[in-house]
């Protein structure tokens, strides 16, 4: 199939072309915006707790709301505010309300702090457009009118809260794309310059995966907008690596078996089919492995997530058409002259050290499988210490931006709790008014729980069927500590209820303690699920029940060893209180999809080595020699794209940079150089079981126009070869 698919782009180039061209105008052209949701309510499924009593505050207390921006004043000279500046405040408050301000609703003064050297404006804007990009602008359009209104007094003001968050997480997450960005363009270009010393190989993928990229983005829109999935700004920076690194992987595949179908003297349409007919399936599975793990992200409850596995996947998909199809045509209309001015691709090296490298895989693979297992194991040690955070806001941009200054002082001048108090909703279950006598008890209740600094009773609905129990921790509402308090304030809250009553915990405490609940339901369920298909995928290209067995088992080691080393690394040395709590789901799906490509390519080579007639031990030693450049090229390309996500500026692009490209680095250069072909050398031809994929093929008739792997004439387009009794490959 895939000889027939390069037969027919290599015939038809300029055509192939021409529809690629014509698909990028047209989809980009008529594709809808792609919008962006930072609210994390929105994540989660009404089935939760969190979500069920934010649903209830709507309906019993619409005047009630927890502030989307709150302005923070002080004095200049940090003194204590004096009548004048409270006279101010008061002023610029009702000035602030007065200007109408899109998506504001209300605009509220709030209280000082104990030692009156704070106050604040407390600012409500629609709910059923919390997260959204609108509230940002509005947000900006208030940070700007309280600076202006503050001008002549003695008082400075910051402007916080969720919608403030947005902005600035908006303004940090622009400036990170554009860091990445020019870091991956750098990092390929100069690369590839690097491994071919050829300015247009260099440049040619940077351009095909730029018309790739215009494409998925707008198919991504368009699934967003027809299946109302959730969209989130770092998806755009997830993006912009995978596009570019999967797609240079690919390229570089396929390239590297062009130039080596070129050596051995293929006519260069011919190589090109060749290269099609030979690593097509493997780039075909690797993509495929990519996938489905993505898709297995739809089985999340979270979200951001289940758009998350549709987008990438929709890009992988793009991407694997493109270099079955547009790089070879594109390529094929160049030729040889793709690799001007460079004279190398005429002549193989020698491989010297990939050689030895084979050579002592050959020899030692007892040896060389008990050292790369011995490390994979040694660094998932560090999985022990994981311990998630669930601070969205500071872990997606610098401390610095106004957002988190006013966040960290609020922090120090009221309860940690104060920014965002937690809701308990006492609600009648027959419809009938509640009996107030025992809302004091209730309170001193709830105040009782550990992690509890102040409880009161705030207000009635006019049916008296529902009150609300205001509850402010001491902790700030992203931290462990809050997260545990708010746990033990349901317990009460539940348990202390009067007979026909119902009781419900709202705020972003609790909502983050659902977001942990759903993270930990996306552990057992999408995790198992992906290494499922991902062991079909494998079993389908080796036609094998025990290969797929430990190539999974050595990923799933991959996982563990990059995860300890993150636990390492960003909690133990630089003193992080945790990783950011979806880290582990992304990483898991990056290094397991992504990182069985490496896999994938090594163990079809080697099962292409055994298929000529070499023993196991010797068939692992010749894949290393001649797949290991390519790994190792991919493997660095890809891992130093994603790299560049560190260059953000903010903690959870650079945990998941450094988690990613470190687990790509141990995909390609332990497991992918070392623990698989080692493995599968020890176990022989029990490897191929039940199939025998490893044996020899039948040699095809000659100019049959075979497809398959067996050897045919070269002058007819084959793919054989010549042995020397070194067992050199010519």
């Amino acid at each position: 199939m895939f000889r027939r698919i390069g037969s027919t782009v290599v015939r038809h180039p300029v055509w192939t072309i021409v529809a690629w061209l014509i698909a990028a105008v047209a989809i980009v052209a008529t594709a809808p915006s792609l919008p962006s949701n930072s609210d994390e309510s929105s994540f989660l499924p009404k089935s939760y707790e969190s979500i069920k009593a934010a649903d209830l505050q709507e309906k019993a207390f619409p005047s009630a709301f927890t502030p989307s921006a709150i302005a923070l004043y002080q004095r200049t000279d940090g003194g204590k505010l004096t009548a004048a500046d409270k006279k101010d405040v008061a002023r610029i408050t009702k000035e602030l309300g007065d200007k109408h301000i899109d998506q504001v609703q209300k605009v509220v003064p709030g209280q000082p702090s104990k030692d009156g050297r704070y106050t604040m404006t407390l600012v409500q804007m629609d709910s059923k457009n919390a997260g959204q990009p609108k509230q940002a602008d509005a947000a900006k359009v208030l940070r700007d009118d309280v600076k202006a209104l503050t001008k002549g007094t003695d008082l400075e003001a910051k402007l916080g809260g969720s919608a403030a968050q947005a902005l600035d997480q908006q303004d940090s997450s622009k400036r990170g794309e554009a860091l990445i960005g020019i870091g991956t363009f750098a990092i390929i270009l100069v690369t590839l310059l690097i491994i071919f010393r050829a300015p247009i190989l260099a440049v040619l993928p940077l351009i095909l995966i730029g018309v790739v990229s215009a494409i998925a983005n707008g198919l991504i829109a368009y699934a967003t907008k027809l299946f109302d999935l959730q969209a989130n700004s770092s998806i755009s920076s997830i993006l912009i690596v995978v596009l570019f690194g999967v797609g240079t992987d690919y390229f570089l595949f396929l390239m590297f078996r062009y130039r080596e179908r070129l050596r051995a003297g293929d006519e260069p349409k011919t190589a090109m089919i060749n290269a099609v007919g030979r690593v097509g399936e493997a780039i075909a599975s690797a993509a495929g492995a990519v996938i489905i793990a993505f898709l297995a992200l739809v089985l999340s409850t979270l979200g951001f997530l289940k758009q998350m596995g549709p987008a990438l996947a929709i890009a992988v998909t793009v991407t694997l058409i493109a270099g079955l199809t547009l790089i070879p045509a594109v390529v094929s209309l160049i030729g040889p002259k793709v690799f001007w001015p460079s004279k190398t691709w005429q002549r193989e090296p020698e491989n010297a050290r990939f050689a030895a490298l084979g050579r002592g895989v050959q020899r030692r693979p007892a040896l060389t499988a008990g050292i790369s297992g011995l490390v994979l194991v040694a660094l998932s040690l560090g999985v022990f210490g994981y311990n998630a955070t669930f601070d969205l806001a500071s872990g997606s941009m610098p401390k610095t931006k106004e957002s988190m200054v006013v966040q960290d002082e609020m922090q120090t001048a009221y309860s940690a709790g104060a920014a965002a108090p937690t809701d308990v909703y006492l609600s009648s279950t027959d419809g009938k008014p509640l009996d107030k006598s025992v809302f004091d008890s209730y309170a001193a209740a709830l105040r009782s729980v550990d992690g509890v600094a102040s409880a009161r009773m705030t207000q009635v609905n006019k049916a008296g069927t529902t009150a609300d129990f205001t509850v402010t921790l001491k902790y700030e509402a992203s931290t462990d500590q809050a997260i545990d308090s708010v746990d033990r304030v349901r317990d009460v809250a539940h348990a202390n209820a009067p007979d026909g009553t119902d009781a419900l915990v709202g705020g972003m405490s609790s909502i983050y303690k659902d977001i942990d609940t759903a993270v930990n339901h996306d552990y057992r369920t999408v995790f198992p699920v992906a290494a499922v298909l991902i062991m079909v995928i494998l079993g389908l290209l080796l036609r094998s029940v025990v290969a797929p067995w430990y190539l999974i088992a050595s990923v799933g080691l991959g996982f563990g060893a990059t995860l300890g080393a993150t636990v390492w690394i960003f909690q133990e040395a630089q003193g992080h209180s945790g990783l950011m709590f979806m880290l582990p789901v992304i990483m898991y799906l990056f290094v397991v999809a992504i990182g069985t490509d490496y896999n994938i390519l090594m163990i079809a080579r080697l099962r292409e080595e055994a298929r000529e007639g070499r023993e196991p031990r010797e068939a692992a030693g010749m894949a290393l020699r001649h797949a290991g450049p390519t790994v190792a090229a991919a493997g660095f390309i890809l891992a130093a794209t994603f790299a560049t996500m560190m260059l953000a500026g903010n903690s959870l692009l650079t945990e998941m940079g450094f988690a990613v490209s470190f687990g790509i680095a141990v995909a390609a250069f332990v497991m992918a150089m070392f623990f698989t072909p080692s493995l599968t050398a020890l176990i022989g031809h029990a490897a191929w079981w039940p199939g025998h994929a490893d044996r020899p093929q039948e040699p095809a008739v000659a100019g049959a126009g075979s497809g398959g792997s067996g050897p045919v004439s070269a002058a007819k387009g084959s793919d054989t070869v010549t042995h020397d009794p070194a067992a050199r490959r010519r």
